[in-house]
């Protein structure tokens, strides 16, 4: 049998690693028999030579087989999905999704993630509202499944384990951003969860990983190709994440509006991206002809109330008392903040001239945000759930000077004076003639779909 030395030389020098000396290499790591230098060697191998097509697929097949695969009834085959994001500003989409998918006859085991950096992380989110329990065994998951249709839970620990370890590793070495690190980790997940569909909503843009869209459209190819040959019907949504996704920012907040959204009452861009990823879903499934007829049926399943009785079931199976889901779920006017919690100060940032909005910053104002406790820099660090901030104005509104365009949720310490300037500066205002932002601000600019 080859030795770890020898892999990592191979690797180093630019060889194409056999079937064989990947599946040699994850179970060593699975299996602690590997010492940290060398598993850090490897990484930094992976990252400077890259790996070829068929690597990666092993790579990723090799890490999802190094735990816990989940099995699901017979008569569910063809209907569990789930969706992932590659990670943005607000973005609420799963808190959404995942129920409106469950409502039109999916079953929907969606296991996320938390917050790291800018961006803010799904379990954090739901972890904001009393009792919810994100932590579900296997034999819970599909219990909730079976009655509910959907749950949203964080990894358990015999599920990847392989990607615990290099996940933790890749940040200590630098390796984050290494295309097939990438793809193993991501699809390794979704394959343990033996879905029948995965929709990959690939971020670009000034507030996500990849800046531009041919990059992003590498990776999310990628990530097609490499699900697609592990059996799972694969697609990617390309969407900018340029500003912020709806207008609130912050984990109570972002609770809040996707409570609104699924009472019918949600922002246009984060609808856009609910059913242009659901319709892509549901005609991957077979379950509608067509990608129009798909997102017609999400839509109507958010706008007629059927998803938010399933995001209140879904509350309730993980954990939450009923009168909390029920008060939440309400369709008369809620005092939301009588049970999730609010920040003990709040101001209002005004404009300061009068002028057309143009651009709103997403990555500055999540970089304050996360700063002010909103967010965390290190694995295992608690989050702040008050703190947020609301939108008070959209691309291409008419301004005029001195009304509130940022209402801020923060605790003590107050911000500083050079985090409220960076705050002031993430409103770009501009005169009537060079705009063009009346048109409608699209996020979804290319869809990736199986053959």
């Amino acid at each position: 049998m080859t030795s770890i030395p020898d892999l990592i030389k191979k690797k180093r020098d630019g060889g194409k690693l056999s079937d064989e000396e990947i599946k040699t290499f994850i179970q060593a790591v699975t299996t602690k028999n590997i010492q940290e230098c060398q598993t850090g060697a490897m990484l930094m191998s992976i990252w400077q030579k890259g790996m070829v097509n068929s690597e990666i697929e092993t790579l990723t097949r090799e890490m999802m087989s190094s735990g816990e695969v989940m099995s699901w009834p017979k008569e569910w085959a063809g209907h569990v999905v789930d969706k992932h994001s590659t990670g943005g500003v607000g973005d609420k989409v799963s808190l959404v999704l995942a129920p409106a998918l469950a409502a039109c006859g999916c079953k929907v085991p969606m296991i996320s993630g938390r917050g790291l950096a800018h961006t803010g992380g799904t379990l954090d989110k739901l972890e904001s509202i009393p009792g919810f329990n994100i932590h579900q065994s296997a034999g819970q998951v599909q219990k909730i499944l079976t009655s509910v249709g959907c749950c949203i839970v964080g990894q358990t620990e015999t599920l990847v384990p392989a990607d615990r370890v290099l996940y933790a590793l890749r940040d200590a070495t630098s390796t984050v951003d290494s295309l097939p690190l990438i793809t193993g980790s991501i699809i390794s997940k979704k394959g343990a969860e033996s879905l029948s569909a995965l929709v990959l909503d690939v971020k670009f843009g000034r507030a996500a990983l990849y800046k531009d869209l041919d990059s992003a459209k590498e990776l999310a190819q990628l990530l097609v190709n490499v699900g697609n040959g592990l059996g799972m019907r694969t697609g990617a949504v390309l969407s900018s994440m340029d500003t912020t996704i709806g207008r609130c920012v912050g984990n109570s907040l972002e609770v809040i509006e996707s409570l609104e959204t699924l009472k019918g009452k949600g922002p246009e861009d984060l609808m856009e991206l609910v059913t242009t990823l659901g319709g892509v879903l549901l005609m991957m499934t077979g379950l509608v002809p067509g990608l129009s007829e798909g997102s017609r049926r999400i839509s109507e399943a958010v706008i007629g109330g059927a998803a938010l009785s399933k995001f209140q079931a879904m509350m309730e199976a993980q954990g939450v008392a009923n009168e909390t889901a029920r008060s939440l779920c309400c369709s008369a006017h809620t005092d939301y903040f009588r049970i999730l919690r609010k920040s003990e100060h709040q101001t209002e940032l005004k404009t300061p001239e009068e002028g057309v909005v143009l651009d709103v910053d997403g990555l500055t104002l999540a970089e304050v945000l996360h700063k002010l406790g909103a967010g965390r820099s290190q694995v295992g660090q608690p989050v702040n759930h008050s703190v947020g901030a609301e939108l008070l104005v959209s691309l291409g509104q008419k301004v005029t000077k001195g009304v509130s365009w940022l209402r801020l949720h923060y605790e003590d310490p107050a911000p500083t004076s050079e985090q409220m300037n960076r705050l002031q500066k993430v409103l770009v205002l501009g005169s009537n003639q060079n705009t063009q932002t009346h048109q409608k601000h699209s996020l979804v600019k290319d869809l990736l779909l199986p053959h």
